[in-house]
């Protein structure tokens, strides 16, 4: 078999291993509704928590993110409490973001040693983190997702204005900057936990080593198709998300994800992206806000 073919078909493991203790959990929450009260009640997703799958996934996929654009919907719209949107966002963007990996690796052919070692620092970080953020307080919550915001701010204003590094032709990585690779992406693993999204740093990073910009797609989506299941049952085990908005993430991410793939493939993104930018911006303020006061309801 392939080695392509073998990153897949692990993948396909975590997936299947993560939607199987997902399932399991549902099922015994209504089991225990008391417990299910509490973490956010059934599991049916409603109409704007589909469309707010649909929406951050499109946009996901032709390559702005989703963490950016759905902690500023839920925090918006109140559709989750603060200290669930973490484990929520992980959670339910999941199973669209190991499909788009699937794509990606399959479309744009990056040196397998470079991306399995990529991807495997980058678990190691989200397993960590999600350990750590699943037992936050609110309070620190609410100001490390407003910091997390405020930095997929600047990295997405860094890419609308055109400052990325220009990379160069390299699809693979070896010696010191694969080891400058790995260190970066166990960072993104950890962070993006929290909600800082790993595409625009990945792409910063891989720009700076070298590699052709592209590259980072197939990197930043396998990885975070490898780290967000191994995050996201440190979450599930914890309780430490919300079962409805993250069902309509993941139902209304799907086919958004074959759309934007398949059928727009590109858009003219740049009002978007300021767009994303102003919201993203207001939602950092108004949770550095909730910091501050965090007795009052958010």
């Amino acid at each position: 078999m392939p080695a392509r073919d073998v990153i897949l078909l692990v993948l396909a493991g975590f997936a299947g291993q993560f939607l199987w203790a997902w399932l399991a959990a549902l099922r015994q929450d209504r089991r225990r509704r008391r417990e299910a009260a509490a973490s956010g009640g059934s599991a049916r997703p409603s109409l704007s928590g589909l469309a707010t799958g649909f929406l951050t996934d499109f946009l996901d996929t032709l390559g702005i993110g989703s963490f950016a654009t759905t902690t500023a919907i839920f925090k918006l719209a109140r559709m989750v409490p603060d200290e669930l949107i973490p484990g929520t966002m992980n959670v339910g963007h999941t199973l669209p973001t190991i499909l788009e990996a699937f794509i990606f690796i399959r479309i744009i052919r990056v040196d397998l040693t470079t991306l399995a070692l990529l991807i495997a620092a980058s678990v190691v970080g989200a397993w960590w983190g999600a350990g750590v953020v699943a037992r936050l307080p609110r309070r620190t919550v609410q100001l490390g997702m407003g910091a997390a915001l405020a930095a997929g701010v600047i990295f997405m204003a860094i890419g609308q204005l055109g400052w990325f590094p220009a990379g160069g032709d390299k699809l693979l990585l070896r010696g010191w900057p694969l080891v400058i690779g790995m260190a970066g992406t166990c960072v993104f693993g950890a962070l993006n936990t929290l909600g800082v999204g790993f595409y625009a740093p990945a792409m910063i990073l891989v720009s700076l080593l070298g590699m052709v910009p592209l590259a980072a797609f197939p990197i930043m989506m396998g990885s975070a198709a490898f780290l967000m299941p191994v995050a996201s049952r440190r979450f599930v085990q914890d309780r430490a998300y919300q079962p409805r908005a993250a069902a309509g993430l993941a139902l209304g991410g799907l086919p958004a994800v074959l759309l934007a793939a398949f059928i727009v493939k590109s858009l003219p993104l740049g009002m978007l992206r300021l767009l994303v930018l102003a919201v993203a911006s207001w939602a950092a303020l108004l949770l550095f806000r909730s910091a501050r006061a965090p007795s009052r309801a958010s």
